[in-house]
């Protein structure tokens, strides 16, 4: 059984008989609902009736200043953290809020934290090896004879993240960068549907930054990617004046629209991008 459909088949099983029975469908360019999600940590509420929906396919940037609830949002999402209230659906109609941390990753939802997570001690093919979606030990996968079509996959993976000529270096000998594409390339041998990414380019130099826009440039489409960052360079790569970014204050959207509206937008000046 495919890993999106063992979720999908956990998700029926907690919710047959609950309520009406029917669950709520969002249609097929949906890939992200998030609807009124509050959470809140000793009194200080890090989301407030938090709604954002991201459609199928759609690279969405998502900025604010610190405490803004970016963080909390994606650790709801990813069933790290569980809203007070609200509700979170994946797809057309998969409860987000019923499945655990692993059976949302199953379902599709990748996520890649600011720091890289790497095996420093592996290769970079190897690391591609250990990260191909099979449920599978450390030394178990490293002795399993690879396909031909996973071998394919590795190589197209490599190539997608700038490291085919790197692939039998160290990954601890990486740079700062490579270690962060190495880290996307393990998350895309999952094929998730859904990817949601911390700062990607944080530490990055100029050069690492504009290849790192055009991966994702080059993702958009076949994933739906969901990426938080500061670095309003970066941000103005990946939108190009034409998609939409969203804007979190206090837990909740304040503002959401290209690029060049956010920058005017008089609230979004005051909060966030200074005078």
């Amino acid at each position: 059984m495919q890993a999106g459909a063992r979720a999908m088949a956990a998700h029926r099983a907690r919710t047959s008989g609950a309520g009406s029975g029917t669950e709520p469908y969002f249609g097929q360019g949906v890939a992200l609902y998030v609807q009124d999600i509050s959470v809140a940590f000793d009194g200080f509420k890090a989301l407030n009736a938090l709604t954002l929906t991201i459609g199928v396919g759609e690279l969405r940037c998502i900025i604010g200043p610190n405490g803004a609830g970016k963080t909390t949002m994606m650790d709801c999402i990813t069933g790290k953290t569980r809203p007070d209230s609200g509700r979170i659906y994946f797809g057309s109609n998969i409860d987000l809020l019923r499945l655990t941390e692993p059976e949302i990753a199953q379902a599709g939802v990748g996520r890649k934290f600011q720091k890289p997570t790497v095996y420093e001690p592996l290769d970079v093919f190897e690391n591609l090896e250990l990260a191909l979606k099979a449920d599978r030990s450390v030394r178990a996968a490293l002795r399993h004879r690879l396909t031909p079509a996973q071998r394919d996959r590795i190589d197209e993976v490599l190539a997608l993240i700038h490291l085919q000529h790197e692939a039998q270096r160290t990954a601890g000998l990486l740079s700062h960068g490579q270690k962060q594409w190495l880290e996307i390339g393990m998350l895309l041998m999952q094929d998730p549907k859904l990817l949601l990414l911390d700062e990607p380019v944080a530490g990055m130099t100029d050069e690492e930054t504009e290849r790192t826009a055009e991966l994702f440039l080059s993702l958009e489409g076949r994933h739906s990617l969901v990426v938080v960052e500061h670095d309003m360079g970066f941000v103005g790569l990946l939108t190009q004046g034409r998609k939409k970014v969203t804007v979190l204050h206090e837990g909740s959207v304040l503002a959401e629209g290209l690029l060049s509206e956010v920058q005017a937008d008089e609230k979004v000046v005051e909060v966030y991008l200074g005078r």
